[in-house]
C-alpha cells in the first residue's frame, strides 16, 4: 500500500494552495486554510461578505435602510456593494437558490445609537441577545430571511 504523496511547497502566495491528489479531500482544505492563515499575517486583509437574495430591488431598498446609505458601487446589474469600513465590504447578489441562508455579524462601538438610527429608518430587530461581559447582539432579517446582526457593548 502506498502512503500519501508529499506536497511540494513553494513560496507562499495569496492565491489558493492546491494539495497533491491524495484521495483525501479534507487534507487539501486543511492545507489551504493553513497557507492562507499564514499569509494573513503579512498581507493586507480585505473582506467581501456576500448575501444571496432572491429579489434585487426589495433587497437593495432593505439594505439601504439597514445600513443607512446607498451602495458604494454596483459591480453589475445583480450586485450592490456597501463599504462598512476600510477594506471591509458587504454585498448582495441575486442568487435565488441560496437566498435566506446568510448570517453576518458586524461588531460596532456604537450599538445602542446604531439600533436607534435603524429604528428611525423603519426597521426593527428580529432578535436581541445578551452575552456575558456586557456584549449584546441585535439581529435583523431581510425579506429572504438572511440574518444581519450588529454586536457590541450596550448600556
Amino acid at each position: 500500500m502506498r502512503g500519501p504523496r508529499r506536497v511540494r511547497r513553494g513560496p507562499r502566495t495569496a492565491g489558493p494552495v492546491r494539495a497533491a491528489s491524495t484521495g483525501h479531500a479534507h487534507l487539501g482544505r486543511y492545507r489551504r486554510r493553513r497557507a492562507l492563515g499564514d499569509t494573513m499575517v503579512t498581507m493586507a486583509l480585505d473582506l467581501f461578505a456576500g448575501i444571496p437574495v432572491s429579489d434585487y430591488a426589495s433587497a437593495l431598498a432593505w439594505y439601504e435602510r439597514l445600513l443607512g446609505d446607498a451602495p458604494a458601487f454596483f459591480p453589475n446589474d445583480t450586485e450592490a456593494v456597501w463599504e462598512l469600513g476600510e477594506h471591509r465590504y458587504v454585498y448582495i447578489a441575486v442568487r435565488p437558490d441560496r437566498a435566506g441562508r446568510a448570517m453576518q455579524t458586524v461588531v460596532v462601538g456604537d450599538l445602542d445609537d446604531r439600533v436607534a438610527r435603524i429604528a428611525g429608518r423603519g426597521l426593527e430587530p428580529a432578535m436581541r441577545e445578551r452575552y456575558p461581559e456586557g456584549m449584546h447582539k441585535v439581529t435583523y432579517r431581510d425579506p429572504d430571511g438572511n440574518e444581519f446582526a450588529f454586536g457590541g457593548l450596550s448600556s
